[in-house]
Order: structure tokens, then C-alpha cells, then sequence
């Protein structure tokens, strides 16, 4: 599997630009949002196409697993779009949060996060009743690593609260 590590590194590097918008003024201006959206666009079709060559499924296996796939990553997606909404708010008000404000946003991002948890439930049964429980739990392990690719970038790139530096890819 470590040859499949560049190809999901690079991925979720592109997901997080793409998603959460958190570019310099300069590449914001030079993608506009029709471009941003064509390329997240094109970054789910890659993820679409990694998790197929993941998963090796049967012919039989996709007819079932695709659609209710899709139906998972229009769930997926509305959260990380609320997820992306709050980093974007965060990085607004990073060095001034009120108290009441860092409450807000905690309360948020666990609560996102907990929605997250809460769907993955909802779908476990549903891929297995038109997979394998190994090949359930190997699409959910795959998921759960594009997401931790995805979300330590991000990490990286957010500023502790209250933290006078600004918001780079560089802390």
C-alpha cells in the first residue's frame, strides 16, 4: 500500500486548498470560484477513482457499493463544506476570539466532527448489506486516512487561537 501514499498525499494537500479555500490573496484571486469549483470537482473524481482501485470490487460489488457510495459523499461533503465554512470564520478571528467566540467555535468543530461520526454509523449497515464486511471495513480505513491526510494539513496551516503569527502553510 505504500505505493498508493504520494498519490493520497498529494490528494488531500489539493482537497484542503480546494475545499477550504485557505489560499493567499494572490491564488484567490487567479481561481475563480467556477475554477475552484471545477477543481474540487476533479479532486473528487481522483478520490472516486483511488477508493475503486482500493477496494477491487466485483462487478456485482459495484452495483451496489457506487451508488450508496455517492450517497455517502453528498453527506461527506455538506460536512466538510461546514467544516471549511468554520476554518474560513476561524481564520478571520483567530487573534481576537472572545471567550464566548472560542466557545462558539470548539462547540462547532465538535459538533461537525460528531456529525461525521454520526453518518459513518448511519452508512456501516448500508455497505453491508451490498459488501463484504472486510470490504466495508477496508473502505471505511480508506476514508478515515484521506480524512486524517486531509485534516493534519489543515492542522498545519491553522494558527492556535489567540496566536499573534499569521495564518501560513508554514506553522
Amino acid at each position: 500500500m505504500g505505493f498508493r501514499k504520494p498519490i493520497i498525499g498529494s490528494m488531500a494537500a489539493a482537497l484542503v486548498v480546494a475545499a477550504f479555500g485557505l489560499v493567499t490573496p494572490a491564488m484567490a484571486q487567479s481561481a475563480p470560484p467556477s475554477q475552484k469549483q471545477l477543481d474540487f470537482a476533479a479532486l473528487k473524481a481522483n478520490r472516486k477513482a483511488l477508493v475503486g482501485q482500493a477496494m477491487a470490487l466485483s462487478d456485482q460489488e459495484s452495483q451496489g457499493f457506487w451508488p450508496l457510495y455517492e450517497q455517502y459523499e453528498s453527506k461527506m461533503d455538506a460536512l466538510e463544506m461546514r467544516h471549511a465554512d468554520e476554518v474560513r470564520a476561524f481564520a478571520k478571528a483567530f487573534q481576537n476570539l472572545t471567550d464566548a467566540d472560542a466557545k462558539a467555535k470548539l462547540d462547532e468543530v465538535m459538533a461537525i466532527a460528531q456529525a461525521r461520526l454520526d453518518t459513518q454509523k448511519e452508512f456501516i449497515p448500508k455497505f453491508r448489506g451490498v459488501i463484504s464486511q472486510i470490504k466495508t471495513t477496508r473502505f471505511f480505513q480508506i476514508d478515515n486516512k484521506l480524512h486524517a491526510m486531509v485534516q493534519c494539513d489543515i492542522a498545519q496551516m491553522v494558527p492556535l487561537a489567540g496566536d499573534s503569527g499569521k495564518m501560513s502553510a508554514n506553522q
